[in-house]
């Protein structure tokens, strides 16, 4: 079922998620319905609170993984994650222009970990595990952020929140 994006400054978006306990139906249901908004909105990934759930899981585009290896167009992949957990492999700072379906008509430059992988369960209670860099990793660090309360909005100077802000002021 499709549902609404929560849209920034919504407070929901600011709380930590709740893990979860049994992956049961109404988990699965929660999944579908994420997989539904992101397939009907667009985009490369998706956290539960983005829909006003605060529970943990997302779902992310794994099909990143496989895009910077060739030029050929790859079809997108979308994998749910319940209860994720990042792991830093490599400190340095990558850059990259990050955009949100929570933050319309808003792009911004992000410094995160240059590597890191994302352990969780799937939907059976399996666990998964991705490793990612670069453009894959930094969707697996901002929709895992989104558990935490924390938007990309959080990571880029108070200059560029302050326009932002101003600007959506006006609409």
């Amino acid at each position: 079922m499709l549902r609404p994006v929560v849209q920034y400054p919504d407070p929901r978006l600011e709380k930590v998620s709740e893990p979860v306990g049994e992956i049961d139906d109404s988990v699965r249901e929660l999944a579908q319905d994420m997989l539904d908004t992101l397939k009907t909105v667009g985009g490369v990934g998706i956290a539960a609170p983005q829909i006003g759930v605060l529970r943990r899981v997302v779902i992310v585009d794994v099909s990143l993984l496989r895009s910077h290896d060739t030029d050929e167009e790859i079809p997108q992949d979308f994998r749910v994650v319940v209860n994720p957990v990042i792991t830093v492999l490599d400190p340095a700072k990558h850059i990259e222009n990050e955009g949100c379906l929570s933050v319309p008509d808003f792009r911004a430059k992000v410094a995160r970990p240059k590597r890191v992988a994302m352990d969780g369960l799937d939907l059976d209670g399996n666990l998964v595990h991705f490793e990612g860099e670069g453009y894959f990793g930094a969707c697996l660090q901002h929709e895992t952020d989104h558990l935490d309360g924390k938007l990309f909005v959080d990571r880029i100077s108070y200059l560029k929140r302050s326009m932002y802000e101003k600007k959506m002021k006006k609409k």
